[in-house]
């Protein structure tokens, strides 16, 4: 599915799209057997209570003579009403015991949605983040799925009852008075073509209200990560009014969509009433004439209210279903999403692991969101194993982008990148990457400890390992004076951190991993002059017996590296070491007077 399908609304899409739920339903099939055996059995026990209802007003009021063998044969009255009592009991226990199992379901399906649908989003390529908000995946992951809960859950099992009831119900009607029976079809069937049409308007506008309030959502999370930026530039009431601008068209969306199914709701209630009144009516003067008895009629008026029940749950259920089968198209836009990056069926292990030799052979990319500038023009590099290279260049000269492909990120359009010989493609992206390790230029803080932060680098490494890697770091400097230590919480982001801190908490997750390729995208841009020079040192330490490339603005930071890459606008210009780059008079050059001047 190509990412550019994901943000429009599919008018096409029917209610079959839930069928696509199966998977998910399926391990879980013996538990809706069993609420399907409680829904019969519940449904097959509601529709002998007009029956039994009946034979009560029948006996109670003196017209035994009149029932003709009925349903509760030659009880006694208190037996009757005993009978009646347990008939209501049985029907309580069994709704109760389905509606418990059906939410349980409900639930688990939902949970696995979740994490099947995040999995799917997290094995995405950087092409699809390029093109879909953050704030949009999270409305799908909760208010998507929450609405697919609410059908699975519920309102499939409702459906179902008010089903039953309806069928049922018909069938006892007929059996009653056939003549009521087909006064009520006839003025039923009218109501069929409205409910249809009014229903498909229901669903039109429940998609086009999940995507409103996805918008909303996704304007949030942005703004909500950005939250200093907004303060410092004093933005405050702009930004709020930009989200209250969002969520008023959801709520006029969402009223809209209320309004359609409101009118149905009414519209439903009013005809099946007046087609129960109308009815009721034509009984009281078959009563009053002696062509049925006053139970035959209760029985009737019973069995006509449960097939209006059905009728109006199955309109609200309707409306239910429409909207969760655009929620579940949504989702199964994410969870169908295809990613750029195409992993090999057949995977080649890496050669010769424990090392690094890099080689790029002719590359050539562009960005999918800028088809039109090369981000890299035929680039061809080799980088021996243990080899540290600094990648240097204005903004835009093609440094990130370089990091973007070894990682795959993204594929070249043309050429080959190699890793120890073998085309990075013909290896399963685990193994590439788990030989990679990476301190980007925004460090990544999570919602953790410090000793966790760091052991994200290797999760099953000992605290000991944990805490050498943050030694060689520097971590130590500043954990030591934190309320807990090690076990400080970090705050969201690493809010509780200084920016030099963050940045030295993701050279020490680098470390850890041990990783025989080592990216550093200006991991020192971050860092006060003290700070900096204390890292640079356990970078140092770090970089002994590994491939590293550094991606370096301050170009006082290469002066140890083996070779100095100086890429402009896609292409390598120079090549060579930091101190023969100096004494020419090309870029690199003027790149290191203009900063060495200032």
């Amino acid at each position: 599915m190509s990412i550019s399908k994901l943000n429009q609304p599919d008018s096409t899409r029917h209610v079959s799209s839930l069928k696509d739920l199966w998977p998910f339903i399926r391990p879980y099939r013996k538990r809706m057997a069993l609420a399907f055996v409680l829904l019969c059995l519940g449904s097959a026990t509601i529709l002998l209570i007009p029956l039994a209802f009946r034979d009560l007003i029948d006996v109670g009021f003196g017209q035994q003579q009149n029932v003709r063998g009925g349903l509760l044969g030659s009880l006694s009255l208190d037996e009757r009403f005993a009978v009646l009592f347990g008939l209501a009991s049985l029907w309580a226990l069994t709704i109760a015991a389905r509606y418990y199992t059906v939410s349980w379901v409900g639930e688990r399906v939902t949970a696995d949605l979740r994490s099947a649908v995040y999995a799917r989003v997290l094995l995405q390529s950087s092409q699809f983040f390029e093109t879909l908000q953050t704030g949009e995946v999270l409305s799908r992951l909760t208010g998507d799925t929450t609405l697919v809960q609410t059908v699975v859950g519920s309102s499939i099992s409702m459906g179902l009852r008010s089903l039953f009831q309806f069928v049922g119900g018909m069938v006892m009607l007929a059996v009653t008075s056939f003549y009521l029976f087909s006064l009520n079809l006839g003025l039923m069937a009218i109501l069929i073509i409205p409910i249809l049409a009014i229903g498909r308007k229901v669903k039109k506008l429940s998609r086009e209200s999940q995507d409103k309030i996805a918008d909303a959502s996704a304007l949030a999370g942005e703004i909500l990560n950005a939250v200093p930026t907004v303060q410092a530039y004093t933005q405050e009431q702009r930004e709020t009014q930009r989200f209250t601008d969002s969520a008023e068209v959801s709520f006029i969306t969402a009223i809209r969509r209320s309004r359609v199914r409101a009118s149905l709701t009414a519209l439903i209630i009013m005809a099946v009433m007046s087609t129960i009144i109308f009815v009721l009516w034509i009984g009281a003067n078959l009563v009053h004439a002696g062509s049925m008895t006053g139970g035959q009629l209760t029985s009737f008026i019973l069995y006509a209210a449960l097939v209006a029940g059905g009728v109006s749950t199955m309109a609200e259920v309707w409306g239910d279903v429409m909207r969760a089968a655009g929620a579940t198209g949504r989702l199964l836009e994410l969870l169908h999403a295809k990613s750029a990056i195409v992993e090999t069926k057949i995977p080649q292990p890496l050669p010769q692991r424990g090392k690094a030799d890099i080689q790029f052979e002719n590359v050539t990319f562009r960005y999918p969101s800028r088809l039109q500038t090369a981000a890299l023009d035929d680039i061809t590099l080799n980088i021996a194993s243990g080899e540290s290279v600094a990648l240097v260049g204005p903004s835009g000269a093609g440094k990130t982008t370089l990091f973007q492909l070894l990682l795959r990120f993204y594929d070249a359009a043309q050429g080959t990148i190699r890793f120890n010989g073998q085309d990075i493609r013909q290896l399963s992206l685990h193994d590439l990457r788990n030989n990679i390790a990476i301190v980007p230029q925004d460090s990544v803080i999570f919602s953790a400890n410090a000793l966790e932060n760091i052991r994200y680098g290797r999760p099953n490494a000992s605290d000991n390992e944990v805490m050498a890697a943050a030694k060689s770091a520097q971590v130590e400097e500043f954990i030591s004076r934190l309320p807990e230590g090690y076990q400080t919480f970090l705050g969201e982001r690493g809010t509780r951190l200084s920016g030099g801190q963050r940045q030295r908490i993701a050279i020490a997750r680098a470390i850890l991993k041990n990783a025989p390729l080592l990216l550093l995208d200006e991991a020192t841009s971050a860092l006060d002059a003290e700070s900096e020079i204390l890292v640079q040192e356990g970078l140092d330490a770090a970089m002994q017996g590994r491939t590293t490339l550094v991606i370096a603005h301050r170009l006082a930071t290469v002066k140890k590296v083996n070779r100095v890459i100086v890429l402009n606008q896609g292409r390598i210009v120079e090549i060579g070491s930091p101190d023969d780059l100096l004494k020419q008079s090309g870029l690199y050059a003027k790149l290191a007077s203009m900063q060495f001047t200032l």
